[in-house]
């Protein structure tokens, strides 16, 4: 106990925005206790969007507690709904044409996504793409051409997408080029030519390659440490170059104009300081990039289009106090599907018609919630131990004095990822039963830029875990933490670091919920799905190789550790999980019940990657909240 206070009370903490987060708890009622089943159940109706022609809206909703497809007419209230799915939720959908709609399932959460399609009336639905252990990717929908995609499909081998053109009326497929087994990507030009490819070869190094029509060879034309990288998000409108986002010689990716014929970047269009661009967009009709985004606590835009520029400008004024989102439109770019969303709120869709200036709501996400009674997050910062400063978020309950609360602190999955602002339903959730919530960017998440990435390499369970080690120790100085009254709680990486969380600093945390976390990082690394495996030596990079760094590994891996855990644990997993096989949690389940340590395990046979049945997500919220009410409130 002795050398946890020297090591914690020897660090420089800062935090932003600290003094204003106390006031805003102290000067808020207390909300009332929400039902469980209000943060997880299906909302009424998500996902929306319209028709190319613009007469029709379609959305999810539940069927039999099933997330399916339903549309209506512009102006009508007669709602058809087209799929009956009622195993597994609809993983995403989008309109082929004025007709026909296409969706995405898997099984069980095997996320070996089959693709379907229904007419607009519900009628002659079928499977295009249904192979056994087969994973369909969307790699253009094809606009201009109303009775085709191009997909890939890893059905030659489990290891490679290999892309082909769909007939989705009669569901022949044609192979448009063959993988050679490194290909990680395709891409189309605006005619839907297939004209780039993303590859990794010699293991750590991508390669960008290049053909100029498709009667042509693809040749590599960029190769480079993926470390760096030009990554292309699309043509410019001549065909001729690409719109692309780099960090070639630079710390943070660029927005660029990049040559393929001459391998070079010919134009620098927007670039950021601080962080990471993280996409770019265009009008496909006016044939003009109108924005690049970055996130900095929240998303921010930089407009290269005073039309654009303009309308989230109007948008604003309609919808003020709001994040704004334009989720889809329809081919003319007349009529827009607009998406607002806070911190505090799932927010609301609308149609707003841009010729009429008119704003049109059509469905609030999450009605039976109150924004008044929801938590704010703010964005915090504090510096780590060897002075990287790590950015954040702080949420604390509403109404209750930020002094000595119990704490929950939940690192991000990924870890090649980020949290970002805005309505998360776990933090409101533990928020509105009196927890405070802590989340952490920490070394090796994502738009921060190359150097804070790599960072994190090789640093699974150290200065990674340190990170947040160091936040949870900025609560305590603070006076915000009960220091007795502290879990983690994180899914998939997060999982892990909350196992290691546990292994590293037992005395720190009352307690440790894992959600389909990694224990082994030696079997983690032998069971990862076939089409990881071209990037295996990439891993080895990243996390670490398991015969040249096996010390590090063996004592970094929570699983070979247990006996230094001694806090009661929660673990979930889903039994058809791909990336996080079952055997990580049955591995760290199995040491600690040897040893007499109070451990709680749920297992749903019928999920993957995280659950997403309703019934199955309240199963494990209640579960959690048991488990932490008997551990950080008694």
């Amino acid at each position: 106990m002795k050398f946890r206070y020297l090591v914690f009370t020897g660090l420089i903490f800062m935090a932003t925005n600290l003094f204003s987060l106390m006031a805003y708890a102290q000067q808020s009622g207390r909300p009332p206790l929400i039902p469980l089943e209000d943060f997880f159940r299906n909302p009424e109706r998500t996902s929306f969007n319209i028709s190319p022609d613009g007469k029709f809206i379609s959305f999810l909703a539940p069927y039999e507690n099933r997330m399916n497809i339903h549309v209506q007419a512009v102006g009508s209230n007669k709602v058809t709904r087209l799929t009956s799915e009622t195993d597994r939720d609809i993983a995403g959908y989008f309109w082929a044409n004025n007709k026909r709609l296409l969706y995405l399932k898997d099984n069980g959460g095997d996320e070996n996504f089959a693709l379907y399609g229904v007419d607009l009336n519900g009628k002659n639905p079928r499977c295009l793409t249904c192979f056994e252990k087969v994973r369909t990717q969307i790699i253009d929908d094809l606009e201009d051409q109303p009775d085709f995609v191009i997909v890939g499909l890893n059905k030659r081998s489990p290891m490679v997408f290999d892309p082909y053109r769909l007939n989705i009326v009669t569901g022949e497929m044609t192979m448009l080029a063959e993988n050679p087994g490194n290909i990680q990507g395709w891409m189309t030009d605006h005619e839907g030519k297939l004209r780039v490819a993303t590859a990794i070869v010699d293991g750590v190094n991508t390669q960008l390659l290049y053909r100029s029509d498709e009667s042509q060879e693809f040749r590599p034309i960029l190769t480079t440490s993926f470390k760096e990288s030009v990554s292309p998000a699309f043509f410019t409108f001549d065909n001729k170059k690409l719109y692309a986002t780099s960090n070639l010689g630079r710390d943070k990716s660029a927005a660029v104009v990049f040559d393929p014929e001459t391998a070079t970047e010919t134009e620098i269009l927007y670039q950021n300081d601080t962080y990471d661009l993280s996409s770019i967009s265009y009008s496909r009709k006016r044939k003009v990039i109108t924005a690049a985004s970055f996130v900095s606590w929240k998303r921010e835009r930089h407009f290269f289009d005073e039309q654009t520029k303009k309308l989230f400008q109007r948008l604003e004024q309609l919808l003020p106090g709001y994040e704004i989102s334009l989720s889809a439109s329809d081919k003319s770019e007349t009529v827009y599907i607009v998406r607002t969303y806070s911190d505090r709120s799932l927010g609301s869709y609308y149609t707003y018609d841009s010729n009429k200036d008119k704003l049109t709501k059509i469905q609030e996400v999450s009605p039976w919630l109150n924004e008044d009674h929801m938590a704010e997050i703010k964005p915090v910062s504090y510096r780590a131990r060897d002075g990287f400063i790590i950015h954040g978020y702080l949420t604390l309950p509403k109404g209750v004095e930020p002094k000595n609360l119990p704490v929950v602190v939940n690192p991000h999955g990924g870890p090649w990822a980020r949290d970002n602002w805005g309505f998360n339903p776990e933090v409101q959730f533990l928020a509105n039963r009196g927890y405070a919530v802590l989340q952490m960017n920490f070394r090796g998440s994502t738009g921060y830029g190359r150097a804070f990435l790599e960072a994190g390499f090789r640093q699974w369970g150290l200065s990674m875990q340190t990170d947040i080690t160091d936040g949870v120790y900025w609560l305590i100085l603070q006076g915000i933490a009960d220091p007795k009254r502290i879990a983690i709680y994180g899914a998939s990486y997060g999982g892990y670091a909350t196992l290691q969380g546990l292994v590293a600093d037992p005395l720190l945390y009352a307690a440790g919920v894992d959600y389909v976390g990694v224990s082994n990082l030696f079997t983690f690394m032998k069971t990862i799905p076939p089409y990881w495996k071209p990037m295996l030596d990439m891993m080895y990079e990243m996390v670490g190789n398991p015969e040249s760094d096996k010390a590090q590994f063996e004592a970094t891996s929570p699983a070979l550790n247990a006996d230094r855990i001694v806090a009661p644990l929660f673990v979930a997993q889903g039994a058809k999980d791909p990336r996080v096989n079952i055997a990580e949690s049955d591995q760290i389940v199995e040491a600690l019940r040897k040893r007499g340590v109070d451990v709680e395990y749920m297992v749903k046979e019928n999920e993957g990657h995280g659950f997403r049945n309703e019934e199955n997500r309240f199963d494990f919220y209640r579960a959690m909240e048991r488990f932490l009410d008997k551990h950080l409130k008694n």
